[in-house]
């Protein structure tokens, strides 16, 4: 019955942070295409919803590099418990609450990579984990992705300037404009091709761990569908306040640029989830969209910015499985240490929503370039509806 208990509450955690991965990463997919005017706020997360949802029941791959592939298994099943699976998933939705509240575009990904890698070594050695997958199937991917993204994006930028040089303004910018539609989808089909699995592989895990599936088995489809209803939901709801950055403070997006990276973008993913890469989506999209800024011509693109995001990036990793190797120790020791870890993360979680409300990013202001000050913000700002 214990088990039973710990497996529910990992399956329940699992699912809040493929809520957090949905609303964290509504801007790899959108954030162009609402900066430019290509679509509205509201109908662009609409539409990146329905196709996270379509995109989860696609492929496989990427959940299985997790639940088969990171954390080893031995004769007798996973080397890893639910309760460190719990642990783990604590660290990636803090990590996500605390980089949505700065609106830092981090990696969700090496989030919950980075809890389980922590969570397991902690409560069973660095054996546990297989580091070949994660620097074959992490690391590299983390690394090679962006570059790759943002030099077709570079290229693309170039010669849709170079191509459509010659047609009026307004014929060629409302021409990019409705192929960021198509590539705008395509991003958000991708995405739940890429991330909603991560999840999957998590629950995947979790019941191979305690018994309730066979080892080296793929996901139900009861776990499917919840991931993608999750991850789904999440979008909908609008990460406004990534999205702003994404949007709108890495360079200054013209439609032809976003078309570009929203393309560059889809493509990448795509192939690396078909090749069972879990790579980071938000890695991606932002790689794509320096190297769409870099091929206008007389395009600024603001470094210090790329700076924070790539600091946010490095960090991740490392940030989330300490936290997720404290709160693996914390729950391992007791049940009254399980309650304490997942009281202090509705705390901390808690805290973090607490602040993002005081002011608050949401439709209405997405496109802002700047944050107003609380103090020169309208009566009742704060009230608005917003993340």
């Amino acid at each position: 019955m214990d088990v039973f208990v710990t497996v529910m509450l990992v399956i329940v955690v699992a699912l809040v942070f493929d809520f957090t991965n949905g609303f964290h990463d509504t801007a790899n997919a959108m954030a162009t295409s609402v900066a430019t005017g290509a679509l509205k706020p509201k109908v662009a997360v609409l539409i990146s919803a329905v196709l996270n949802l379509v995109g989860a029941f696609l492929s496989t791959e990427v959940a299985s590099t997790v639940s088969n592939g990171i954390i080893r298994e031995g004769d007798g099943g996973v080397q890893v418990t639910p309760t460190m699976i719990f642990a783990g998933l604590v660290g990636a939705v803090i990590w996500n609450l605390a980089t949505w509240y700065l609106g830092l575009p981090s990696s969700s990904s090496h989030a919950l990579f980075g809890g389980l890698i922590g969570a397991a070594v902690i409560g069973a050695g660095v054996g546990s984990v297989d580091f070949g997958v994660v620097l074959s199937k992490v690391v590299l991917p983390a690394l090679i992705s962006p570059l790759v993204a943002g030099t077709v994006a570079l290229v693309a930028t170039y010669a849709a300037y170079r191509i459509t040089k010659q047609a009026t303004l307004r014929g060629s910018t409302a021409g990019f404009r409705h192929g960021q539609t198509i590539s705008a989808s395509l991003v958000s089909l991708a995405h739940g091709t890429n991330d909603a699995q991560k999840t999957m592989g998590v629950i995947t895990l979790t019941l191979i761990a305690a018994g309730y599936q066979g080892a080296g088995t793929t996901p139900q489809l009861w776990v499917v569908l919840a991931c993608g209803l999750a991850i789904a939901l999440g979008t909908y709801l609008g990460g406004w306040r990534i999205m702003r950055t994404v949007g709108k403070r890495i360079t200054d997006v013209q439609a032809p640029q976003g078309f570009a990276a929203e393309t560059s973008s889809a493509a990448t993913i795509l192939i690396s989830s078909h090749l069972g890469f879990a790579l980071s989506t938000t890695q991606v999209t932002s790689g794509s969209i320096v190297g769409a800024g870099l091929g206008k011509k007389l395009a600024t693109v603001h470094w210090g910015v790329v700076g924070k995001i790539a600091s946010a990036w490095v960090i991740t990793l490392p940030a989330a499985a300490l936290v997720g190797g404290v709160s693996a120790w914390l729950a391992s020791t007791s049940t009254v240490g399980l309650v304490l870890v997942a009281v202090l993360a509705l705390a901390g979680g808690s805290a973090f929503v607490f602040l993002a409300r005081r002011h608050p990013v949401t439709h209405e202001t997405v496109n802002d370039s700047e944050e107003a000050p609380a103090a020169t913000q309208p009566a009742g700002a704060s009230r608005g509806q917003g993340e």
